[in-house]
């Protein structure tokens, strides 16, 4: 079970205001604390830009930022978070596709852009992890199904006998919001409509607001509005129960075969020499292992994935290849805002 630290997104104290502060000049909290030039740890002792495809204020980006500064201060060299948003990170990717391969450019690359956008976009529109380096496995967390407390749903089987069409909103095409929910109402046999949005804030708008019935959001970032009852929580879809969400079931526990979580990763670009890359991965490793670091994850309700690219590359090659077979079972198809 993970812990039941006390702080989440929203209560990152100043988190989120000096994340948009700090987009405006793409910088992050001490990010000059890396000293560069002659005595700098990282080979050629240039800043490093860590690009974020999502909006600033975000789960991606914060986490870009706690890893930043401590990495920043170990390399010796800046390290620069900038946003990028757009198509589910596509843009940031495409972006680090072409960059040069020297360490410089760095991404923190969120795994549903790997294992279930291709489900949702033609081949050619897809990014594939085999065109890139990748760093080091960073953490995961999970979705859970919200909803306003007005609604009068806490079930899934609410949803069921609700006798009308359901929508639900999702943080955008070819996310694990949406897949989560389109594979919950197709084994539920509930009748239902995506409205995709472009990221968790705006969804949890919609759902605060009503504008949609439900919504499937990662937990950091709806657990606070839970606990103020401003949002009512019907299943996660983690493997086992949170501890922030400990009387709140899983869809598995539910009867429902809809296990999706978020998996993020540090990427490079294709040719970012070993040693270069091994020299990143060191650092990353003393971030992961340092007290802050971990108090973070905690408080975040982020489970560690800190494994090599190997493992990670098998783990959402793996990913890929099983939520494809679900989508297929189900009839799913994601592209059409199911």
């Amino acid at each position: 079970m993970r812990s039941n630290a006390g702080r989440r997104w929203s209560a990152t104290g100043i988190g989120i205001a000096l994340a948009l502060a700090l987009t405006a000049c793409g910088g992050n909290l001490d990010s000059g604390g890396g000293g560069g030039g002659e005595d700098a740890a990282f080979p050629g002792g240039e800043p490093i830009t860590m690009l974020v495809g999502q909006d600033p204020g975000g789960s991606t980006d914060l986490i870009a930022r706690a890893l930043a500064d401590p990495a920043s201060d170990d390399l010796g060299v800046p390290i620069t978070v900038e946003n990028r948003p757009g198509a589910n990170g596509t843009l940031a990717a495409r972006e680090l596709a072409g960059a040069a391969p020297d360490g410089h450019t760095l991404m923190i690359y969120n795994g549903s852009l790997a294992y279930i956008t291709p489900l949702a976009v033609s081949p050619d529109e897809a990014v594939d992890i085999a065109d890139y380096e990748i760093v080091t496995g960073i953490s995961q967390d999970d979705y859970v199904l919200v909803t306003a407390p007005g609604s009068g749903f806490t079930t899934v089987q609410d949803l069921v006998a609700a006798g009308r069409p359901i929508t639900y909103g999702t943080t955008g095409v070819g996310t694990g919001s949406q897949l989560s929910q389109a594979l919950l109402f197709a084994q539920a046999g509930i009748e239902a409509s995506a409205v995709p949005f472009d990221g968790g804030s705006p969804t949890l708008t919609a759902v605060l607001g009503g504008q949609v019935d439900v919504g499937s959001i990662q937990l950091g970032e709806a657990v606070e509005q839970i606990e103020a009852g401003a949002l009512t929580p019907i299943v996660t879809f983690a493997t086992e129960r949170p501890s922030y969400l400990p009387d709140t079931p899983t869809a598995v526990e539910a009867g429902y075969d809809v296990p999706v979580q978020q998996s993020r990763a540090v990427f490079a670009p294709k040719g970012t020499p070993t040693e270069v890359l091994d020299a990143l991965r060191a650092s990353f490793q003393k971030v992961f292992a340092s007290q802050p670091y971990q108090q973070f994850n905690a408080d975040n309700q982020l489970t560690p994935n800190e494994v090599d690219g190997d493992e990670l590359r098998r783990q959402w090659t793996g990913s890929l290849d099983d939520y494809r077979r679900v989508t297929e079972q189900y009839g799913i198809q994601l592209g059409d805002s199911q």
